[in-house]
């Protein structure tokens, strides 16, 4: 594959319990361009949110390497790791994970507050997230004054705030009905024709057939990877 963006090179990620050995990654090996549309799919226990937390350098693995735009992220410390995952990657989350006595603005405007963004340049970024997923009229609403799609999309705003070039996508639709999800399918489609790279973590086949390309995990292995 050419552009690799993402790299995983004969990744394991192995636990024990008690004296049990639980192979959660089992010789994993992938490539990812920079662009593409990918659906990572799996049942409960299949290794893909383990994936997602290598992808996403919430974790490092047992053994193997993991070359992010050409860089080793193995032996970075927890400050460089850290820098990574807020400069690089976008996460959204299943439970939407916003703070119930904040506005969609305010949510979406208090990771760069923790960067130590100015004011100016926070609303700045704040606003223009928020208007990428359609929602620069909700800017003064609370979760609860939101409906499900729309408090997720402000989570993508929120992931789409420091301008990563990644965004990693776990189950986003798992706690929508059909019509909220389809509009967060919508605006990750739009983020990808931007040029986002989008990792789409899920175990709703429907869902991971409107991607670009499907890699199905079981037991920590990739079984299949195929382009639409």
């Amino acid at each position: 594959m050419q552009n690799k963006f993402i790299s995983l090179k004969d990744v394991y990620k192995i636990y024990f319990q008690g004296e049990h050995e639980v192979r959660a990654l089992n010789g994993i090996s992938l490539d990812i361009s920079r662009g593409e549309f990918v659906a990572v799919v799996g049942s409960s226990g299949s290794g893909k949110s383990t994936l997602m937390n290598m992808l996403g350098c919430l974790d490092i693995p047992t053994s193997g390497d993991y070359l992010l735009d050409g860089r080793s992220v193995l032996g970075l410390g927890d400050k460089e790791l850290s820098g990574i995952r807020n400069r690089e990657i976008g996460f959204i989350f299943q439970g939407f994970n916003l703070v119930p006595g904040l506005t969609a603005f305010e949510n979406v405007e208090l990771p760069l507050v923790y960067r130590g963004v100015p004011k100016s340049k926070r609303r700045e970024i704040a606003m223009r997230a928020l208007e990428k997923v359609s929602l620069g009229n909700r800017i003064s609403h609370k979760p609860s004054q939101m409906s499900g799609g729309q408090q997720q999309r402000v989570a993508i705003a929120r992931a789409l705030a420091a301008e990563p070039g990644i965004i990693l996508a776990d189950e986003p639709t798992g706690n929508l009905d059909s019509r909220s999800g389809s509009e967060v399918m919508r605006v990750l489609f739009s983020l990808n024709r931007m040029g986002k790279t989008i990792i789409l973590i899920t175990h709703d086949e429907n869902i991971a057939k409107q991607a670009k390309r499907i890699i199905r995990i079981s037991d920590g292995k990739i079984v299949e990877d195929i382009f639409a």
